[in-house]
């Protein structure tokens, strides 16, 4: 199932080392099947506050995202990154196929429910 490596970069410092990250973290996330989705794009808020920026990363697998977050490659280009940007990185897995949302909504009904039942 797919997976999202997902950057919220709140506070960025210029400086070339960013330059040089971005540079670099194609060829550390490539082997792993990692491919930019988002990444430098112009972006809308339409809700709420989203100060920075996205980035979001696919990969084949979330054991696949583990696998290059965790690289050697990867922890090398890093301290480029967090020297310079203050943010925050999730990893996640996609939905399955055939997903239907009603499900969900199901288990947040039940969940309601559970809570409005007097304890005795």
């Amino acid at each position: 199932m797919t997976a999202y490596a997902i950057a919220h970069l709140r506070e960025i410092t210029p400086h070339p080392e960013i330059a040089d990250y971005i540079e670099r973290i194609t060829a550390t996330f490539e082997p792993y099947g990692g491919r930019f989705l988002v990444h430098g794009a112009t972006r809308e808020t339409v809700e709420g506050d989203w100060p920075g920026d996205v980035v979001v990363i696919a990969f084949p697998t979330l054991t696949k995202a583990r696998e290059w977050w965790t690289s050697p490659a990867y922890q090398e280009i890093a301290p480029l990154r967090t020297r310079h940007i203050k943010g925050d990185i999730i990893l996640v897995e996609g939905i399955p196929d055939g997903y239907d949302p009603a499900t969900t909504a199901k288990k947040v009904r039940t969940l309601c429910e559970d809570d409005a039942t007097p304890s005795g």
